[in-house]
């Protein structure tokens, strides 16, 4: 074997011990998370560190450019991180065992204090996970690097494989008897690689184990919620919503549903792994500035409240415009106004001293809401049902905020556990710390669903469609026009409510050539959306929607 073979085997070995080391490493750490506390595992709390670290602007754009698949690009960069950087480590520890299983400690010690930071870190014991997945990961990395330079496996760096007279010293090292032709004198000898693969083999198992039984945990503690979940059936509501009558949604080709169905509903939050919580156990308290009763109130106090069932289309600040995080969906709940009239809570109009309601999810996450709009008469709820069943995991269960009107950033908390009644002044929530606006109600907005961008129609008549929305406002016109023609007047399906969006239509005499659609819409209140293109931050997107289409 070759001088330079065998440092390539060596090398190869190393970054696969690194890698393994890694992988230990990581299962000891979610085996610990899963009999502590989930969210405490290294991969879930550094992905949520770096995602407050991320600038809002840079979030904004993986929401564009990977919708709801951002978290898991996130997670693959994670992993990627981590196995580079298991490559670089297991180089360094050929040369310094020691301070390659340092560098694992190192990483461990990122993990620790990352889910000390998290904002809903309980207690030091959150840091138990990641150190002791480190330890771990040390403690293979150091011993499988011994296996490879001899110096874990009872002889000396300079009696390794081949050693014989004249080996390990002088300019005939690894050339007496015994020595392989130019074999490296540290590199292993069959005996010494077979011990590699063999505590390899025994690492890998071992921790595979114990990836197994953090699963088969993990898979315990949720198996609860989930059979909690199950377990609840809705009530009638006492204020049921009104039938969609069949004016109202269009039946076109390319229209998407008035309702849109759970599965399809767009997800935008922080959650790296989403929380699965056990409804039996939930508890919300409401508090703080202007509360004369705080409550504590259950899952079963929601459901044996006074329900409303309403339509209400929701819509994320991140949605470009013509874009699709915006639906609507039947919510069932409890109205928010009532349970703050029962601790006492008055609105700013009312000479209440508390202007802003900060809900906290059990993640951590904080949204600020105006008080005076929670409290004005709309349909502001503590959901626990959407489109006829228990609210999906993914959607808040067991319990969330709805707010007509408002975006989503600082009214629709998902799995809400906690109410503290503040002042803006007093208290910035997650998104205004990263520089969003404090107040945000949802821009009147429209899009075109069809024809698609890029479509082919043949000449004649065209069914353009689409959507538009000014919630707890409603819609009272949609504009279509075609190149740098007239704008022409839609038609408008029948509004089903102010809180939903409105279906629209307008059929085109199309004719050959390439042809640019736009749309705007008008609200209740007499104002047209602008032309004037602004992105996302700080406060929702602005401008016309249009698509490009070639008649041929």
């Amino acid at each position: 074997m070759t001088t330079n073979r065998a440092l390539l085997i060596r090398r190869a070995l190393a970054g696969a011990g690194a890698l393994l080391a890694v992988f230990s490493s990581l299962a000891v750490a979610e085996l610990g998370a899963a009999l502590t506390r989930p969210e405490a595992g290294p991969l879930v709390a550094v992905g949520g560190a770096s995602i407050d670290l991320t600038p809002a602007a840079v979030k904004d754009w993986a929401v564009r450019s990977f919708g709801t698949d951002d978290k898991l690009v996130l997670r693959a960069g994670i992993l990627t991180v981590l196995a580079l950087s298991a490559a670089a480590l297991g180089l360094l520890a050929l040369r310094h065992r020691r301070a390659g299983a340092l560098g694992v400690l190192a990483f461990g010690a990122v993990g620790a204090l990352a889910a000390l930071g998290r904002p809903d870190s309980v207690s030091w014991t959150d840091a138990l996970p990641s150190a002791a997945g480190a330890l771990a990961g040390a403690a293979v990395l150091y011993v499988l690097t011994g296996r490879l330079t001899g110096t874990g496996t009872g002889t000396s760096a300079g009696t390794g494989a081949g050693a014989g007279p004249g080996a390990g010293a002088g300019p005939g090292a690894g050339a007496g008897p015994g020595a392989g032709a130019g074999m490296a004198p540290h590199e292993p000898d069959g005996r010494d690689r077979r011990g590699f693969l063999i505590a390899a083999s025994a690492a890998a198992v071992a921790s595979a184990g114990a990836g197994t039984l953090s699963r088969g945990l993990t898979a315990a503690r949720t198996g609860d919620a989930t059979g909690a979940r199950a377990a609840v059936t809705l009530p009638a509501p006492g204020s049921p919503a009104p039938a969609i009558a069949t004016r109202t949604a269009l039946r076109l080709p390319g229209m998407l549903p008035f309702t849109t169905p759970n599965k399809d509903f767009y997800r935008v939050d922080t959650a790296l792994v989403v929380p699965e919580v056990d409804a039996t156990a939930w508890r919300l308290e409401i508090h703080g500035t202007g509360v004369t009763r705080p409550l504590t109130l259950t899952f079963q106090d929601l459901l044996e409240g006074e329900l409303i069932e309403r339509d209400i289309t929701l819509a994320c600040v991140s949605n470009e415009v013509g874009g699709p995080y915006v639906g609507t969906a039947r919510w069932i709940g409890v109205r928010l106004a009532d349970l703050l009239r029962r601790a006492g809570v008055r609105p700013p109009s009312r000479g209440g001293p508390a202007d802003q309601l900060v809900a906290r999810s059990v993640d951590g996450m904080t949204l600020g809401t105006p008080v005076e709009d929670v409290m004005d008469g709309r349909d502001a709820m503590l959901a626990v049902g959407m489109n006829g069943e228990p609210l999906p995991f993914d959607h808040g269960f067991p319990v969330r905020m709805v707010v007509p009107g408002l975006y989503g950033y600082v009214s629709a908390c998902k799995w809400v556990e906690d109410i503290e009644l503040t002042t803006f002044d007093a208290y910035d929530p997650y998104w205004v710390r990263r520089k969003w606006a404090r107040r945000a109600p949802v821009k009147t907005q429209s899009r075109i669903d069809t024809p698609k961008p890029f479509a082919r129609p043949a000449p004649g008549t065209v069914m353009v469609a689409g959507v538009a929305w000014a919630q707890h406002r409603g819609i009272d016109r949609v504009e279509v026009r075609v190149d740098d023609g007239p704008w022409r007047p839609a038609d408008l399906a029948a509004e089903h409510t102010s809180d939903t969006w409105r279906q629209w239509s307008l059929a085109w005499k199309a004719v050959p050539g390439t042809h640019t659609l736009t749309v705007r819409a008008t609200d209740r209140t007499g104002e047209t959306q602008t032309e004037r293109r602004a992105r996302t931050m700080p406060d929702g997107a602005t401008g016309w929607h249009s698509v490009v289409v070639t008649v041929t």
